[in-house]
């Protein structure tokens, strides 16, 4: 008979109580919320359809504030909340809207500018200064540009990995991102690879949103003694470019910069010194530009050794086939700005190439 009660009180024991199904019940409710409760940063409308409750103020309210109830009445729409609310929330991440007060809208000297611009020039300057305002969007054009996008399926792993993007929003992320670029022409085609144009200089620089060397610097630990060897040729004009951006560049990324020529040649043989200052290098800059046959063995060097290296050139056809999987920064000397674009972009991707190796160390058929 005991033995039977204590099965029973085990039995009992095991069911759950009223109380307990309903805690567990809760439990399971919120954790479902928690997993599909991923709310993104970035704006859920790309700058074109961000656009549009700025133009509908500015067309039939002169440009005034307004309620929200009003706004969404000049578009002819009667549900103030759900999509009308993520539509309010892409313009003011693209600095386009402002709340004056709870439930008001204002548009921004922002959008007055893309929406009644004086030139086309400042219209797509506005646009670009959207672009550096919206979360995330910012973070991904900031790091790419100059550069050819990779792959896809490297550029959604970038997207996930490095920029934070929920998996599940990855294909939402990029249709957002190119419409937007498109629309700001900011990106353009290159051998069938889309390239992101470079505009810093050629906005205010309180846009903001081109920070990203300062983020990098947080996040990666320079030593006193850690070195960038330069890979280039000696030859004017890109032997100048030593001293007006290379160096400074590596300088501000808080390493020491060395250049075969100037700073480890002497006595001894040169190769033998190439190689030492080749194998203490933390990273490498390599210019590209005029395919130098002792650049690409240099190059070969390190890459033997595994070093991430900053490829640099001022045109695609420079570019070997095989090491156009590398993150390249592509210049154009006609640019008025191309100098200090440059120099900010080296300093960039030398800390994220430290940071990232992979992006910059060349990957052989066994890697």
């Amino acid at each position: 008979m005991e033995q039977q009660d204590e099965a029973a009180t085990t039995k009992l024991g095991a069911k759950k109580t009223p109380a307990k199904k309903k805690r567990a019940k809760k439990k399971s409710a919120k954790k479902k919320r928690g997993s599909a409760s991923i709310v993104p940063k970035y704006p859920r409308h790309a700058l074109e359809r961000a656009l549009r409750i700025p133009r509908a103020i500015l067309d039939q309210n002169a440009g005034k504030e307004c309620s929200e109830q009003e706004a969404a009445r000049f578009l002819g729409i009667n549900q103030t909340r759900g999509p009308f609310t993520v539509e309010i929330s892409s313009a003011i991440k693209f600095g386009l809207l402002a709340r004056p007060a709870p439930g008001h809208l204002s548009i921004t000297e922002l959008s007055k500018k893309i929406l009644r611009p004086q030139s086309e020039q400042e219209e797509v300057e506005g646009l670009r200064e959207a672009v550096l305002k919206a979360p995330e969007i910012s973070d991904v054009y900031s790091h790419y540009r100059g550069e050819n996008l990779p792959d896809d399926q490297f550029f959604d792993n970038a997207l996930t990995d490095k920029f934070g993007i929920p998996a599940e929003k990855v294909s939402e992320f990029r249709s957002i991102f190119f419409e937007t670029l498109q629309k700001a022409q900011l990106v353009d085609e290159h051998e069938g690879k889309a390239r992101i144009l470079d505009i810093s200089g050629d906005v205010p620089a309180s846009s903001g949103g081109l920070d990203i060397l300062k983020k990098l610097g947080k996040k990666v630990v320079i030593d006193s003694t850690d070195s960038c060897f330069v890979v280039m040729p000696f030859a004017d004009p890109h032997g100048s470019y030593y001293d007006k951006i290379y160096k400074p560049a590596i300088e501000k990324a808080g390493l020491k910069a060395i250049r075969a020529d100037n700073e480890i040649f002497g006595a001894g043989k040169i190769m033998d010194q190439v190689w030492s200052g080749i194998r203490a290098a933390r990273v490498l800059v390599a210019e590209l530009t005029t395919r130098n046959p002792n650049v690409f063995y240099e190059l070969g060097l390190a890459h033997a050794l595994q070093k991430p290296v900053v490829l640099v050139s001022s045109n695609e056809e420079d570019v070997p086939f095989d090491l156009k999987h590398i993150r390249v920064i592509y210049y154009d000397v006609n640019d008025p700005f191309w100098g200090s674009k440059l120099l900010e972009k080296v300093a960039e991707n030398v800390l994220s190439a430290i940071k990232n190796p992979e992006e910059a160390v060349f990957r052989g058929p066994e890697s």
